[in-house]
């Protein structure tokens, strides 16, 4: 049962109680990301978010790890392109003490100089290390050459020239603009009373902050190649193609179509790929959804002597499918198989308090299990064919890294 509550302030929470666990997840979810910045401070959500572990006016940062350590719980954060979140997971009996914690990371960061200084540093070996992995700077580049000069192609690590500029004026003025209370929800699933919303309340329901107008626009799909030539053993390539947003009709067909071509190991792209031709060990599709538009990504990685035949087999996929559509057993197979892993998702108050986190934030609505299930019984053979036409009708994005730096043939 979910419980939902807005404090005066505009804050909301949202609270699941599951009595049959011992845990509790709390997360503070504030709806900003690397979409809301401009080029001159690329990577300041994500800088924020490392920030807050590194010392309030009471706590160290040390006395904040341990704070989590010293009762068996775990505390992390992370940044996407519409949302942050920092997040808990303890036993129940010490959700009072995580929350008040969170809290005080959330209203009392000191952003001090030094640990300034060294937390940047912290993040530029993370950029440096994101520039080591290749097929994660593939699905930068991809955004990047999807979205063009739109904020939804910024990496959300920023850049090292951005790093250098923030200050801990930068960011407690980037918290005034979009850590308002309309903006911020507190997510709790686990073991707790409902009463704990009080708690949250005595903790977040008075902060005040002037609302923000909503400036964002919709980005324009770019079928955009961008190739970049990097020492590797392997050429890693995406291919992108315009997808659907969050609250799309079609998303649930979406959902299934997706699984039928290559979210699976029994997916067309895998079965192809991997298993009959041996081109590759990691090939996959996923599609990303934004408040408004999203992006329907596929991604293999293989030998560069066999880059033009994955990219034909990946190119003979996407035609079969449009020439002929799914089967009427791939439909009942993909809809038992995604009906499954929703209900197994579902068995940790992580993903609990993430999904609930999420929906407030963004939909501002809660699907039941059961309404869930019917939406994804509902979708047809017509509704996923008709969306296989919408999204692979339109030539595609792409984006390469490997030791040539040449596309493959087909996308020259």
């Amino acid at each position: 049962m979910i419980t939902r509550h807005t404090c005066p302030n505009g804050v909301r929470v949202v609270l699941e109680k599951i009595p049959t666990v011992r845990s509790v997840a709390i997360g503070v979810w504030i709806g900003t990301g690397s979409r809301f910045e401009v080029p001159e401070n690329n990577g300041v959500s994500h800088f924020l978010e490392h920030m807050f572990f590194k010392g309030t006016e009471t706590r160290s940062a040390r006395e904040i790890a341990e704070s989590f350590d010293s009762i068996g719980g775990q505390v992390n954060a992370f940044t996407s392109k519409e949302y942050t979140c920092y997040y808990a997971k303890v036993l129940d009996t010490h959700a009072p003490r995580a929350l008040n914690v969170l809290s005080d990371m959330f209203f009392n960061s000191a952003f001090d100089e030094q640990e300034l200084l060294k937390e940047k540093n912290v993040v530029l070996e993370e950029i440096k290390m994101y520039e080591d992995t290749p097929d994660d700077i593939v699905h930068d580049l991809l955004s990047r050459a999807s979205f063009h000069q739109h904020s939804l192609g910024y990496p959300i690590l920023g850049t090292e020239n951005t790093l250098n500029t923030f200050t801990g004026q930068t960011l407690r003025n980037y918290m005034k603009d979009y850590y308002t209370p309309e903006n911020v929800v507190v997510s709790v699933a686990g073991n707790v009373e409902e009463s704990f919303i009080k708690e949250i309340e005595d903790l977040f329901g008075s902060y005040s902050g002037s609302r923000m107008a909503s400036s964002l626009q919709a980005p324009v799909f770019h079928s955009q190649k961008i190739a970049r030539k990097k020492e590797t053993e392997q050429a890693h390539l995406c291919l992108g193609f315009p997808g659907l947003s969050l609250k799309d009709p079609d998303t649930y067909s979406l959902i299934v179509l997706n699984n039928i071509f290559g979210s699976s190991m029994s997916s067309r792209l895998f079965q192809e790929v991997r298993e009959q031709r041996g081109l590759a060990y990691s090939v996959f599709s996923y599609h990303s959804a934004y408040k408004d538009n999203g992006l329907f990504t596929i991604y293999g990685g293989t030998a560069p002597n066999q880059l033009d035949e994955l990219y034909d087999t990946v190119t003979m996929i996407v035609n079969d499918l449009q020439d002929n559509g799914i089967t009427d057993k791939e439909l009942v197979n993909s809809k038992e198989q995604i009906k499954g892993s929703l209900m197994l998702s579902l068995e940790s108050t992580n993903s609990r308090m993430s999904r609930n986190g999420k929906n407030e934030l963004i939909l501002n609505y809660h699907r039941s299990l059961d309404e869930m299930v019917q939406l994804i019984d509902g979708v047809t053979k017509e509704t996923v064919d008709s969306l296989i036409e919408k999204i692979f009708s339109k030539e595609c994005s792409a984006s390469l890294v490997s030791p040539a730096g040449e596309l493959p043939k087909g996308l020259q």
